[in-house]
């Protein structure tokens, strides 16, 4: 059985075997070799930072760059959650800095700290024993990732051969790291423990049940058998593609009461919203796109482009559905082949419908808009009728009824970068094929003729005659109505 410091050592070359950099905590103290801490209070490697910003911004002067870097580590809230979040909205969003530029004139700009797009763009250094002056004595903890002089990620390691000393060991350790280095955790957005055999991966306000195992590398199919958990950690999540994947749009806040929770995907999260992502890029166009080229799972490798079915996304209950539709949301949003793309979610219930959109309305910062809810089915047509692009529009299915003059529903939208996403999809999706029902003489109540009827699903369908179809479910597979795979696609 190897010990904490074999562990360690492992871990690490496996951050290198996936692209990271290596940096003994010791040879960056202000002391060290290689030094990039002007003191042990110092928690971001300012020089490095200042490097990544300066690449990342050429327009900036001197200045302004260093004006990012101290605005970065200066952090102004009243709690370490707040100042997490603050922290989160700057580097999805960047920092807005003004400056005077070659001419002479006043300048504004957002100064990016990361390239999401590009990944390799990016600084990726991994630091082990990495010392921190604590409120009561110094702490250590025993792996920090760090992007673009960032701390973004800590690594918290159990003896394996202790058995005393477990994961739960670990994640007690952190909590103590948030007394006392709160300073190092306002930038973090992944905690992992782990013995080696065992690792769990949280968020920073996130209690023990939900530290999650990580059990997939690059997709839901690369499960490799491995002897320690540790290793599917460092060489799935911590990815650098994959990483900055998971930083951009799988993490959430919300307020519960006075407290502000910070919420993060779990792998089967992160690798379903990817495909499904995936998929409704292929169901919503006829052009040939590289996406036709990547590993995909079974109904990626299955959907017609331009079929406008992007597929059932399938969870047990309880195992975070609201997440996942948010986080499909917002990555979608952002895809460049969708050019700004309207969602039209979806529900059967006024309670789920209200569920969701207070959901959804919390996730705004990771959505970048603010979602709207139709009220009514005559404020719901004027909503389709007038949105030329973007938008995330909440309401019923039963909202797509129709007017007592109309035969069919008129179209609202036939833009083909509309997305319905459709919740509980097997209880909505019906209604699309005729049924023939009597015609009654409302004065005498006698049947006088025959006609065609159709449901909601049939109307909502003509009302958006472009758009494609994504179903969200929490009913096991087995119950769900074969309909739901004809309408949507097969499980992504």
């Amino acid at each position: 059985m190897i010990n904490e410091d074999q562990l360690e050592q492992l871990a690490i070359q496996w951050f290198q075997d996936t692209g990271w950099s290596f940096a003994n905590g010791a040879d960056l103290a202000p002391e060290g070799a290689t030094p990039e801490r002007v003191d042990f209070r110092t928690v971001v490697l300012k020089v490095r930072l200042a490097a990544e910003v300066r690449k990342l911004n050429p327009k900036l002067p001197s200045a302004a760059v260093e004006e990012v870097v101290h605005i970065i580590g200066t952090p102004v809230e009243t709690s370490l959650s707040r100042n997490n979040r603050a922290f989160h909205r700057l580097l999805m969003d960047g920092l807005r800095v003004e400056f005077t530029n070659a001419q002479g004139e006043k300048e504004t700009d957002h100064a990016q700290l990361i390239d999401f797009q590009n990944p390799k763009r990016n600084d990726f250094l991994v630091v082990n024993q990495f010392t921190v002056t604590g409120t009561k004595k110094p702490r250590r903890p025993d792996l920090v990732a760090f992007v673009n002089g960032l701390p973004l990620g800590i690594i918290e390691l159990k003896n394996p051969a202790d058995t005393n000393a477990d994961v739960w060991k670990a994640y007690q350790q952190l909590q103590t790291y948030k007394e006392d280095i709160a300073d190092l955790l306002v930038f973090n957005e992944a905690l992992v423990v782990s013995d080696g055999m065992n690792a769990r991966v949280g968020a920073l306000t996130a209690t023990p049940e939900w530290f999650m195992p990580w059990r997939t590398i690059a997709n839901e199919n690369d499960r490799p058998t491995l002897e320690f958990e540790l290793e599917n950690v460092v060489r799935g999540f911590f990815r650098p593609d994959l990483f900055l994947d998971y930083i951009r749009y799988f993490v959430l806040f919300e307020q519960d009461g006075d407290a502000l929770i910070k919420k993060i995907a779990g792998y089967h999260q992160f690798h379903g919203v990817r495909e499904a992502v995936r998929v409704t890029l292929i169901a919503s166009t006829t052009d040939e796109s590289s996406r036709l080229k990547e590993e995909r799972a079974t109904y990626g490798k299955e959907v017609e482009p331009g079929s406008r079915k992007a597929g059932v996304f399938w969870h047990t209950q309880g195992s975070g559905k609201s997440i996942s539709m948010c986080c499909y949301a917002g990555k979608l949003l952002q895809q460049p082949e969708m050019n700004n793309p309207t969602l039209v979610v979806v529900t059967d219930r006024n309670d789920l419908d209200g569920q969701l959109f207070q959901q959804f309305s919390a996730a705004k910062d990771l959505l970048k808009q603010t979602p709207e809810q139709a009220e009514s089915r005559e404020q719901l047509r004027e909503m389709l009728a007038a949105r030329q692009s973007g938008g995330i529009i909440f309401t019923t299915i039963q909202k797509f009824s129709l007017e007592s003059e109309d035969s069919d529903h008129p179209v609202l939208c036939n833009r083909k970068n509309v997305v319905v996403i459709t919740d509980e999809a097997h209880r909505s999706q019906y209604g699309t094929k005729a049924k023939l029902v009597d015609v009654k003489d409302r004065a005498t109540n006698t049947v006088v003729g025959k006609k065609y009827v159709f449901g909601y699903a049939k109307h909502m369908r003509d009302a958006l005659p472009g758009a494609s179809f994504i179903g969200f479910t929490g009913t096991p597979i087995e119950l769900a109505d074969a309909n739901t795979l004809e309408t949507f696609g097969g499980y992504v």
